[in-house]
């Protein structure tokens, strides 16, 4: 079974948040860093992954990805912050 992973990503002005699911994150990641990403992504120039959670299963992903969409936007931050207080991005930490 594939395993499923729940990205945000944001700005380099940390100002807009984008909350994505995937089974591939390396590739996903690369993506969004590369300009490939959804045209919300492009719009808003967002290219730094500060959030990542890993699941069993893509159906798990999915399910969390949903309930995070639903979070009020201080939720998400507050969030973020608890794995990642500094906001950096993440990308690197991948390889």
């Amino acid at each position: 079974m594939k395993r499923g992973y729940v990205s945000i990503i944001t700005n380099k002005k940390r100002t807009t948040l984008y909350i994505g699911v995937t089974s591939d994150i390396v590739q996903r990641a690369y993506d969004h860093k590369h300009g490939n990403g959804s045209v919300f992504t492009l719009r808003y120039k967002l290219t730094d992954l500060v959030y990542v959670e890993e699941y069993n299963s893509i159906k798990e992903a999915i399910y969390r990805e949903k309930q995070l969409k639903n979070w009020r936007r201080d939720w998400k931050w507050n969030l973020i912050k608890q794995i990642n207080p500094e906001l950096k991005d993440l990308y690197f930490d991948l390889f």
